[in-house]
This record gives structure tokens, C-alpha cells and sequence, in this order.
């Protein structure tokens, strides 16, 4: 369950960044939105939580 929601809240978060990247279509802001999505990526998906 945890894991289904964390895809939707990735979803949902690429979707705002997807807005903003539709709305403001710059080179810039575009490197700024990928960066931010890839560290959320990783955050969310590969990086392993030691406190478990």
C-alpha cells in the first residue's frame, strides 16, 4: 500500500512539474524541473532507508 502511494504522489508531483514546464517553456526551468524530478526519483525509489 505504502509503495502505491508513493507512485501516485510521484505522479501527481511530475503533473504539477509538467504544468509549470507547459505554461513556461524554458530551457532553464526545464533543467531546473528534470533535476528536481530525478532527485525525487531518487529519494523516493532508489535510495535505501536505513532507519528500518
Amino acid at each position: 500500500m505504502e509503495r502505491i502511494l508513493t507512485i501516485i504522489a510521484f505522479l501527481i508531483f511530475c503533473g504539477f512539474l509538467g504544468v509549470l514546464v507547459y505554461k513556461l517553456p524554458r530551457l532553464d526551468l526545464g533543467i531546473v524541473i528534470a533535476i528536481a524530478a530525478l532527485m525525487a526519483f531518487y529519494d523516493l525509489f532508489i535510495h535505501k532507508r536505513t532507519s528500518r
